[in-house]
């Protein structure tokens, strides 16, 4: 197969289902039929994936199970393809009513700018999956080793830079969409292929599709509000007189990383070549191709196009990619990243209307005591219909209101006790954490039901030490998958066993620079009271208005670690 040589190890197992499931079906319909069993088997599993769902245990019900003899309590997690997180208020409340019905009556809007559904059991699946199906959405390469949800800036702000890459972000997603009728046949009682083998063809993916998964995104050089350097594929604009002349191509990017593998971790990307608009969806193939053809099939730890583009080098890569490419490779030209936004609070769209980003911690959108999120969303959406966009901070923007509505709107939000973007902190407004325990089956440790108390209490401190209004980015995960790209923000919380975690600093909410390791295995307890220690230097000896990231890089991993009392068992 290309891209294995004699010096690499043999094809993992998730080839061999690949290869084997006849275009991605395997004996997904033949299980999903038996209705006595709650669960699939581990083949299966894997293929589930490429259709949109994880098939995951609810490990809060873990123990009390285990001592009752009763087996895993499994269930499903949906997760929805929505390129640039673009949503209508009919969609959004079918999604609403999906929750609820088939759900565990909550919506979690996740950092690629979709939805995921938790708690769905097996029975429910086929109605779920095609209930989304219903209202123009689809849940076909949200996961899987194909082309994942094809990120965009999610600003409505009219201007022609942001409407192209929202269209091109729609383009690309269609155009990697795997072309298997194995989703319609299954999930939407499709008509069959007497023999798939034969009939079926995949002309970009081939039979056994992608090594690993893969995530692409667009975004302004002046707004990275998607953190395009975290993409395996990124398209940078390149601005002139307020219209992109064309796009960066980057390639490499990627959060996750292994705590035993020395040979994995975590990568921002590189500039490849430079293309015109509409040389972008051609050179999204390219990339594709190439990686398909040279990626590591061997070892799924080592098998992201961030190690092709690592072990080969900027050069190769490019070298490479030329034979790939329909037309000339062109050199990347200079863009740099120099700001971001989260585009919360009223903003015009500059065709008269308005839109308004609400922050939704986590984002999990939930009726919880006083602040009723879910029914306040329902609400709007249901009396003035406006059209919605997720953003990649795992907030939800209302879109396409009218300035006669503002004021109804903003009593709707106090009604159901849904906070102003202005009323909150900082530090949460830019915080983000995975979901991790009880769905996750990757996870070590809390991250989203960790995350709200550290920040609770960090931002008190802060606000008593004068910094309140300080921007950080600080970002948790549950394990080192880096599901919520905790490697290159200003301060990074990785699970790592129990109730301790990685402590990572200086990273930067531009997107731009790693986080190094500041501190293993610390408890979380510890957490707060280590970073108010840096922050306390940071507040004394900060170099005119640098940001606590940067404040982090200037003085050096060694001397962080002596200002938090880091002990030795810190791994170099």
């Amino acid at each position: 197969m290309s891209g294995e040589t004699e010096s690499t190890p043999k094809l993992s197992p998730v080839e061999g289902i690949k290869d084997t499931s006849r275009y991605l079906r395997g004996t997904l319909a033949d299980e999903l039929a038996q209705e006595e069993v709650d669960h699939f088997g581990a083949d299966s599993q894997q293929l589930l994936k490429f259709h949109g769902s994880y098939q995951q245990e609810d490990r809060d019900a873990r123990k009390n199970r285990s001592k009752a003899g009763v087996g895993k309590h499994y269930m499903f997690m949906i997760r929805g393809r929505i390129p640039g997180g673009k949503l209508t208020a009919p969609q959004y409340l079918a999604l609403d009513d999906i929750a609820g019905k088939y759900a565990n009556g909550t919506i979690r809007l996740t950092t690629r700018q979709s939805i995921q559904l938790h708690g769905v059991l097996k029975g429910n699946l086929k109605a779920t999956i095609a209930g989304i199906n219903e209202c123009m959405l689809s849940t076909l390469s949200a996961c899987g080793d194909v082309n994942r949800n094809v990120m965009a800036c999610p600003a409505p702000t009219n201007d022609p830079v942001r409407l192209e890459m929202q269209k091109l972000a729609h383009d690309i997603a269609m155009h990697l969409a795997p072309k298997s009728r194995a989703y319609h046949e299954i999930w939407l009682n499709g008509e069959k292929l007497a023999n798939p083998a034969e009939e079926e063809h995949e002309p970009i993916y081939g039979k056994v599709y992608l090594p690993r998964k893969f995530k692409t995104g667009l975004t302004r050089p002046d707004d990275n509000c998607i953190d395009i350097h975290a993409q395996d594929l990124g398209f940078l604009a390149v601005l002139e007189n307020g219209k992109a002349i064309g796009y960066n191509v980057l390639v490499g990017g990627g959060m996750g990383m292994s705590n035993s593998r020395e040979d994995t971790f975590a990568q921002l990307s590189s500039a490849m070549c430079y293309v015109t608009p509409d040389q972008v969806v051609a050179a999204a193939e390219a990339v594709i191709t190439l990686y398909r053809d040279h990626g590591y099939r061997g070892d799924r730890k080592r098998a992201r196009i961030k190690y092709v583009v690592h072990d080969w080098g900027v050069e190769k890569f490019r070298d490479v990619l030329k034979d790939y490419l329909p037309f000339p490779l062109v050199l990347p030209k200079d863009a740099p990243i120099t700001g971001t936004d989260l585009h919360l609070g009223w903003h015009p769209q500059g065709d008269g209307k308005w839109y308004f980003g609400v922050s939704v911690e986590n984002g999990r959108i939930k009726d919880e005591g006083e602040m009723r999120l879910r029914g306040g969303l329902r609400a709007i959406c249901e009396q003035f219909s406006p059209n919605l966009r997720i953003t990649g901070q795992q907030d939800i923007l209302l879109c396409d209101i009218e300035t006669s509505n503002r004021s109804a709107i903003d009593s709707l939000l106090n009604e159901y006790g849904i906070p102003r973007p202005e009323t909150l902190s900082l530090v949460q407004m830019w915080s983000m954490a995975c979901p991790a325990i009880p769905t996750c089956g990757l996870a070590i440790t809390e991250s989203e039901r960790a995350l709200p108390g550290l920040i609770d209490t960090l931002e008190t401190e802060l606000a008593n030490m004068g910094l309140a209004q300080q921007q950080v980015s600080i970002r948790m995960t549950g394990c080192p998958n880096g599901c919520a790209r905790p490697y290159s923000s200003d301060i990074g919380l990785v699970g790592r066993t129990g109730n301790k975690y990685t402590l990572y600093a200086g990273g930067t909410y531009l997107g731009t620079r790693l986080s190094y390791e500041l501190q293993d295995l610390v408890p979380q307890e510890q957490i707060v009271p280590k970073l108010l220690k840096l922050f306390t230097a940071f507040k004394a000896d900060r170099a005119g208005d640098e940001g606590f990231g940067d404040f982090c890089t200037r003085i050096g991993v060694e001397k962080a670690r002596s200002i938090i009392g880091a002990d030795e068992t810190v791994k170099k």
